[in-house]
């Protein structure tokens, strides 16, 4: 038996409804982007408020995750990843009944509330089941859902706003309530499918999870444990601050493309089928990205790499004068940005575990994810102010710019380690 097969047989029973659930909270999450094509209208929101009410959801999502996530560690996953998905549909399913802005905030932050422990939880859960050379490719394989959220949301969304009128509902009302229904059965499916961890799985054998054990427990050595400690590693911080300005870009491409896409000329309806190849590439270059960091053991310049194409792609969006050249260049970063992604979450469990890990990576996550509030929101602001896109584009590039000079630190920080460990050992 080799260990390959075993993780091979974990990951095909796992990451399948992984990524579906995953799938269903980005959709539930990112939806209110096409809704606003005709629910802004419909309501009188401003740029100003849709992008703060979209930016909103980070601030109840950010502060949550840490406890969240010790809450995973303690009951289990199965269990609070069943609350968590049941959740966060019933509070997008509120979304239909919005009828002021201070409604749409309400119910964007309650729905952050809802959705903080799953991300977090995830991460830290895979490291329970598979050591560090395949997490990135799974951590990849994982965040697929996050450009495919809108291959799938695009198209169904662009359907469910032709419903306007039907039982008195406007088409955005419907999107709302169709697409919150899927986290009703997943949450039961996680019930029923997903185990806590090897030991409670019975898909394997005592060999297969004495070998998981086993594997899991010779790269433990040397790993830090201790909560506290871990939320007070620079390391940690550092992390979070990358993610940060990963996210500010990440998040004003998720909730201003369709928008962007709208302004070029395109129907309602196109607009939810244009997106899609932005979204399919940034899949591919994903999964291509991730691979090639977990065969090489290299996670520092494949980030660097990935960063300065998503600044190259900005920079492209927001100067060139052409639709073609603005909707290329959009596609580059959301690229690069994906790319970056699957391969910065690989980091911290490389030098935390256990609880620490649990905490460590929530922690990392809470910081990084205020940066999908300032996205969004300075979208809408600077739309507002300057009448297009442009100057939001270049502030999304920056926080890119930031991220690589704090990755570029921290590859020196954890170098200098490794060297004061090795010369300890010698």
């Amino acid at each position: 038996m080799t260990d390959d097969r075993v993780f091979y047989k974990c990951m095909w029973r796992l990451i399948p409804l992984i990524m579906l659930l995953y799938l269903i909270n980005r959709i539930d999450r990112i939806n209110v982007g096409f809704a606003a094509l005709t629910m802004n209208a419909d309501l009188g929101f401003s740029p100003t408020v849709f992008g703060l009410g979209a930016g909103i959801f980070f601030l109840s999502y950010a502060p949550f995750q840490v406890p969240a996530n010790l809450i995973l560690e303690r009951i289990g996953a199965r269990r609070w990843i069943f609350f968590i998905t049941l959740a966060w549909g019933m509070i997008s399913a509120l979304t239909a009944f919005v009828e002021t802005p201070a409604g749409f905030y309400a119910v964007r932050f309650l729905l952050g509330l809802a959705e903080s422990g799953f991300f977090p939880g995830v991460i830290f859960y895979l490291t329970l089941w598979f050591p560090q050379a395949y997490r990135a490719r799974l951590i990849a394989a994982f965040f697929t859902a996050s450009p495919l959220a809108p291959v799938v949301a695009g198209p169904l969304s662009s359907g469910l706003l032709q419903l306007d009128g039907i039982a008195g509902l406007h088409g955005w009302q419907w999107l709302f309530l169709v697409e919150a229904m899927p986290a009703g059965v997943l949450a039961l499916a996680t019930i029923l499918l997903l185990p806590d961890n090897p030991t409670r799985a019975p898909f394997l054998s005592d060999a297969e999870k004495q070998a998981v054990a086993a594997r899991l427990s010779s790269e433990s050595a040397g790993r830090q444990r201790d909560l506290w400690s871990a939320l007070l590693d620079p390391r940690v911080w550092v992390c979070g601050f990358i993610y940060l300005g990963f996210e500010l870009g990440n998040s004003g491409i998720v909730f201003w493309l369709p928008q962007i896409v709208q302004s070029m000329g395109f129907s309602t309806f196109a607009t939810g089928y244009v997106i899609i190849l932005p979204n399919l590439c940034a899949v591919a270059a994903m999964l291509l990205w991730s691979r090639s960091s977990d065969s090489k053991g290299e996670r520092i310049w494949h980030l660097v790499a990935a960063f300065v194409l998503g600044i190259f792609g900005f920079l492209l969006a927001a100067l060139s004068p052409s639709n073609v050249f603005v909707f290329l260049g959009l596609t580059l970063a959301w690229m690069g940005m994906q790319s970056a992604f699957a391969v910065l979450f690989s980091l911290p469990s490389t030098f935390l575990g256990g609880a620490a890990a649990a905490g460590g990576i929530a922690l990392v996550s809470s910081i990084g994810i205020t940066g999908g509030f300032f996205g969004p929101t300075i979208m809408g602001v600077l739309k507002e102010h300057t009448g297009g896109y442009s100057a939001g584009m270049i502030v999304l590039a920056l926080g890119s710019v930031m991220s690589i000079f704090l990755v570029l630190g921290l590859g020196r920080a954890m170098a200098s380690r490794a060297a004061v460990a090795n010369a300890g050992g010698a």
